[in-house]
């Protein structure tokens, strides 16, 4: 009976550690521990204040071609990529370097009247930049080049739809895309890896740097089709706004005298979204019942 008694209290004494250390998990800090946008990550901002010179593109590189957080601010500054950079004569460098991405370009960081949209992407015609934000925060940014004169990208609300890892474009069978996300079917236009070369330049199509496009190709989502006629559920919605004037110099060089000339503000972004505000939320609730 002493022998039973002792095991049967060793067991008890067992599950009382278990269900004691069971219950001393250590609680979650923030959201951000299990969804990574929900919270604000951590950012660096610049040690001095933002600003601009002109350099020769040729001796830059060769002090800072190594730099690879550096040649990201420039190129994001100049709308272009790494191929691109290369062919011009001069381009605007930050002067500090110090900061992310984010501090560089015109998107605010946080976007109250967002706060109720879980995604959604902006595409910027005059500063020629995107921005993705999830719940009214900053999750990505980046340069784009959109489309040329002759052929401008539509402006208004669209929603992504399809995706390819590769496609082929239906203004050129030669001309792969990849990491393309269609937002227009009829249209054929879609944001996807492309050369930049620091200027709205594409037929219609929103260009963007490959490691932008890679992200935007994960974050956002697809549309979900009833069958080959019938979409279900569209996607992640896009709002492309804005006029680029092909006449004047390129927007970003007023960045020389003035850091701020191309800052977009909360309230601008509300007037933007206002106007499809309600046709984003009755899509977003069909995905939400599906």
């Amino acid at each position: 009976m002493k022998k039973i008694l002792l095991l049967c209290t060793g067991l008890a004494a067992l599950l009382f550690v278990a269900c004691k250390q069971e219950n001393e998990k250590p609680a979650i800090e923030n959201e951000k521990t299990i969804i990574g946008t929900i919270e604000s990550p951590v950012r660096h901002e610049p040690t001095e204040k933002v600003a601009y010179q002109m350099v020769n593109t040729k001796e830059w590189l060769a002090k800072n071609k190594t730099d690879e957080a550096y040649l990201k601010l420039v190129y994001a500054a100049n709308r272009t990529d790494a191929a691109n950079l290369k062919k011009m004569d001069s381009v605007i460098v930050p002067k500090d370097k110090s900061g992310d991405i984010e501090f560089y370009l015109p998107f605010p960081l946080e976007v109250k009247v967002l706060q109720d949209i879980h995604k959604i992407i902006l595409f910027s015609y005059p500063t020629q930049t995107f921005v993705a934000y999830d719940k009214g925060r900053l999750v990505y940014t980046g340069p784009t080049n959109m489309g040329r004169e002759k052929d401008p990208t539509p402006t208004g609300l669209f929603f992504t739809n399809w995706k390819a890892e590769e496609t082929t474009s239906t203004f050129n069978d030669e001309w792969i895309l990849k990491w393309n996300f269609n937002i227009e079917n009829k249209l054929g236009v879609g944001f996807h890896q492309y050369t930049l070369p620091g200027y709205p330049a594409s037929h219609s199509c929103l260009r963007l740097q490959e490691k932008d496009a890679r992200y935007l190709y994960d974050w956002a989502d697809e549309w979900v089709l009833e069958d080959n006629e019938t979409v279900k559920v569209k996607g992640t919605p896009v709002i492309v706004f804005g006029s680029y004037d092909f006449k004047a110099p390129k927007p970003w060089l007023k960045l020389l005298d003035d850091p701020k000339a191309l800052n977009i503000s909360e309230e601008e972004i509300a007037r933007v979204v206002k106007p499809f505000k309600d046709s984003i939320m009755i899509e977003q609730k069909k995905r939400a019942d599906l």
